[in-house]
């Protein structure tokens, strides 16, 4: 199937669907993806400038830009929903740097887990339209994940690492032994940080910004001026992170070896969340609601994968989250991928939180599932 056909028909199912299609453009502002994409997609940008020196990026994906449009459009703050098609650009290995996404992104209904249920339907739909029907879909909550953090009481340092750990797919057993062993450094710039410790979080990231832009630093390594005064800042409770304690350990290594069918990970869930007195009831709720509402779409959860190690590497992910795989090879590369983003758009310029879900499909890896 050309590539191209098969993204009209997709884009075809969408907007029967009710998703009004929109064409961002492909050059972008730079400095959007590099604060708030990852590293996943900040080390594969193509970037350039324009006459005026400001530094631009080809599209390296559809969410940003048309998350932008949305907010500037008349219907900003109020539910509305976009599809698209068309070429993106970012560096990945064995594989075309320019290459087509279709999908879906679906701003400012408050009926979260509805949204949700039918973003992965309106997906899996469009997968069938393009003949692609061998598939696996794996569930993750990111969500979940911070509000188990948050119950945990950790200190920030803690929380960090096991994010990162947990956006990367590497939060194992194995991997809560070495941070165990970890010892958090002592500051070389202590002067600098026990000024700024205790101070205004915001006040003291604006201060250190200022400090890297009068020095002439925008950039390092990818990362923008507020990146790198946000990871300065980090250092400030180094010294008083302390251990990651043994009841936090097997708290979490129970917490990430459970996986399977939604359901019975619903069980799991909710016994843990018992025995160690964690209260995530409200969660875990929202957690049911959503699967209910899955199943009310005519997809059977006993056919999905939930697993509490997945997340997916982008920044902006809050939520549910969810990847599509070729059945028969499972480590594949995901085919779709998508997910709940509520603070993207009051990153970008909106007064207040806006929900926000949506997916993309890798057109030109539905050649190993279709028929």
């Amino acid at each position: 199937m050309k590539f191209q056909y098969a993204a009209e028909r997709i884009l075809s199912v969408f907007e029967l669907s009710g998703f009004v299609r929109t064409d961002p453009a492909i050059l972008q502002p730079a400095d959007i993806f590099l604060d708030l994409s990852g590293e996943e997609i900040r080390q594969r940008l193509f970037l350039t400038t324009d006459s005026e020196g400001r530094e631009l990026t080809l599209r390296p994906e559809f969410t940003i830009p048309v998350a932008r449009l949305y907010l500037e459009s008349l219907s900003a703050g109020k539910p509305h929903s976009y599809c698209y098609s068309g070429p993106v650009f970012r560096a990945r290995p064995n594989e075309s740097s320019e290459f087509i996404q279709a999908g879906i992104e679906s701003f400012g209904r408050s009926d979260r887990e509805a949204a949700d249920a039918e973003i992965l339907a309106r997906a899996l739909e469009a997968l069938q339209s393009a003949d692609a029907r061998d598939v696996d879909v794996r569930l993750g909550d990111t969500g979940l994940f911070n509000a188990l953090l948050n119950a945990l009481g950790l200190a920030p340092l803690w929380v960090r690492k096991l994010k990162r750990a947990f956006a990367k797919g590497i939060l194992t057993r194995e991997t809560l032994d070495e941070l165990a062993d970890f010892v958090p450094p002592t500051s070389q710039h202590a002067g600098l940080l026990g000024t700024l410790e205790g101070q205004d979080p915001k006040a003291a990231r604006a201060f250190v910004e200022d400090l890297l832009k009068i020095a002439g630093i925008s950039s390092v390594g990818g990362r923008s001026a507020a990146e790198i005064a946000e990871r300065f800042l980090s250092q400030a409770s180094n010294e008083t992170a302390g251990s990651l304690t043994k009841e936090a350990r097997t708290i979490l290594a129970r917490y990430c070896d459970i996986e399977g069918p939604p359901d019975d990970v619903s069980t799991d869930l909710r016994t843990l969340s018992d025995d160690a007195d964690l209260k995530l009831d409200p969660v875990l709720d929202a957690y049911d609601t959503r699967i209910g509402f899955i199943a009310a779409r005519g997809i059977k959860p006993q056919d999905l994968t939930f697993s509490t190690r997945f997340g997916r590497n982008l920044d902006y992910y809050t939520g549910a989250v969810f990847e599509v795989r070729n059945a028969g090879l499972p480590e594949s590369k995901p085919i779709v991928g998508g997910g709940r983003y509520d603070r993207l758009l009051q990153s970008l310029g909106a007064a207040e939180p806006i929900p926000a879900v949506g997916c993309a499909i890798f057109i030109d890896r539905l050649a190993g599932v279709t028929i």
